[in-house]
């Protein structure tokens, strides 16, 4: 009898990212109140540097981020904000960490949850991703429905993927 599959991500689309950062700068040159702030965008493989002017500019830039990320349908749980650091010349530094792949501690708590109350579907931990197999393609649609409802109280997005 043939099994079938699907593995829980958490991921996102880094070229959605990219863009998203283009329309940040894009609208950090162009806005009146942030023009002239000298506001400097950077993305590295795993976080997004941002150097303004000041406290208050920063906030402007970061309110501009999540805008700009929720049109380009990209999660806000992504972003994991660091605290502000003063930087030489009265100027303000943030790190803003990129959240990609599922930690081991949150794969345990949703392999086990799914293990509790689903009895017919079997939770293997994969590297950054959980791997969900069952003989029932309807008790793995009601896994899927499961890890949804628990997704709101995880800080991280998740994505489901190779149904099969």
């Amino acid at each position: 009898m043939a099994t079938y599959s699907f593995d829980v991500v958490s991921d996102f689309d880094r070229q959605e990212l990219v863009n998203a950062l283009d329309q940040v700068r894009r609208d950090v040159g162009q806005r009146y109140d942030l023009k002239d702030s000298n506001t400097e965008i950077e993305l590295t493989e795993s976080e997004v540097l941002i150097t303004t002017a000041s406290d208050m500019t920063l906030q402007a830039v970061e309110d501009v981020l999540r805008a700009k990320a929720t049109k380009r349908n990209l999660s806000l749980k992504i972003f994991d904000f660091q605290t502000p650091e003063a930087v030489g010349g009265s100027r303000v530094k943030q790190v803003v960490r990129l959240r990609k792949g599922l930690s081991q501690e949150i794969a345990k708590k949703l392999s086990k949850s799914v293990r509790d109350e689903l009895k017919k579907v079997t939770v293997a931990i994969q590297g950054e991703s959980l791997r969900i197999t069952g003989k029932n393609k309807d008790d793995l649609q009601a896994a899927i429905q499961l890890v949804k409802s628990k997704e709101d109280d995880l800080d991280v997005p998740l994505q489901f993927e190779n149904y099969r």
